[in-house]
C-alpha cells in the first residue's frame, strides 16, 4: 500500500511538472511594433495620448483575448522605419516570440498625400503621388529590408508578422469636405498595392510572415454600406484609418491566422 501511495505521487508530480512547463512554453511575449494602423488611430479612443494607443486596436484585442499572451505594445502614430528602429526595438529580445508590425506609409508621406488630394480644383497632387510611387519602389525595399534584419536580429526567435494597408477608397466621395476625383482615388489605392508588393517581398526575405490587409478590406472601404475604414472625421485625425470593427475584423484575424 505504502509502495501504491509513493508511486501515485511520483506520477502525479511528475504530471504537474508537465503542466507547469506546457503552460510556461504556451505564454507569449508579443511585441507590437508600428505606425498608427497598429496603434490604433481611428478607433476614437486612447488609454495613452501621446502615441495614440487604443485598446480597441488589433494588439491589444489579441493579449485580452489569447491566453497567457503579455504585450509590449510600442506602435506609435506617426512612426516611420527610423523612428520605429531608434524608438520601438529596444523592446525586442530573444524571450521575444511574437512581433507585428504595420509601416511605410508615413515614409512615403501617405497622410500629407491624402490632405493634399482632398482638396478642390485647382489644387492637385500629381505630383505628391508621383513622387510616391516613386519612392516606394525605389527607396522604400531598403528601408524595409533594414529594418527587418534589425527586428530579426533582436528577436531571433520570434514570429515576425508584416502587415500592409487596406486600399482606401472604393470609387466613390461621399464625406462633406473632400474632394477626391476618380483619377486620385485609384491612384491613392494603387500606392497601397504598391507598398503591399514590397511589404511582401521584404518581409520573405528577412524570413518573417507577410499577411495582406487589402483582402479583407474589400467591400468595407470608405463610403460603402459597412466601412471599415473612417472617411473625413471629427477630430481630422482619426480619418482615413481602420475603426474598431476594421481592426476586430480586419486587421485581429490576420495575425491570428499565424499564431492561433
Amino acid at each position: 500500500m505504502h509502495h501504491s501511495r509513493t508511486t501515485a505521487l511520483a506520477v502525479g508530480l511528475a504530471m504537474l511538472a508537465l503542466l507547469l512547463a506546457a503552460a510556461a512554453a504556451s505564454a507569449d511575449n508579443y511585441v507590437a511594433l508600428g505606425d498608427s494602423y497598429s496603434s490604433g488611430v481611428g478607433t476614437k479612443s486612447f488609454y495613452e495620448t501621446t502615441c495614440k494607443r487604443s485598446e480597441y486596436a488589433y494588439p491589444r484585442l489579441i493579449a485580452r483575448d489569447r491566453s497567457g499572451t503579455s504585450l509590449t505594445f510600442k506602435a506609435c502614430s506617426g512612426a516611420t522605419t527610423s523612428s520605429v528602429t531608434s524608438e520601438q526595438l529596444s523592446a525586442l529580445s530573444s524571450t521575444t516570440n511574437i512581433v507585428t508590425i504595420t509601416v511605410g506609409g508615413n515614409d512615403a508621406g501617405f497622410g500629407p498625400i491624402v490632405t493634399s488630394c482632398a482638396l478642390p480644383w485647382p489644387w492637385s497632387c500629381e505630383a505628391e503621388l508621383t513622387e510616391a510611387e516613386r519612392f516606394v519602389t525605389t527607396t522604400l525595399p531598403g528601408r524595409l529590408s533594414t529594418l527587418y534584419a534589425a527586428i530579426r536580429s533582436r528577436a531571433p526567435n520570434a514570429t515576425v508578422i508584416a502587415l500592409d494597408y487596406p486600399r482606401l477608397f472604393m470609387g466613390v466621395d461621399c464625406n462633406a469636405g473632400t474632394f477626391f476625383s476618380t483619377t486620385e482615388m485609384t491612384r491613392m489605392n494603387h500606392i497601397a498595392d504598391l507598398i503591399k508588393t514590397v511589404t511582401q517581398e521584404r518581409a520573405v526575405a528577412a524570413g518573417a510572415v507577410f499577411k495582406d490587409a487589402i483582402p479583407p478590406f474589400v467591400g468595407h472601404a470608405i463610403c460603402s454600406e459597412s466601412e471599415w475604414l473612417n472617411g473625413l472625421s471629427d477630430p481630422v485625425e482619426e480619418s482615413f484609418h481602420p475603426n474598431r470593427t476594421g481592426h476586430r475584423s480586419g486587421y485581429e484575424p490576420l495575425v491570428r491566422s499565424v499564431i492561433g
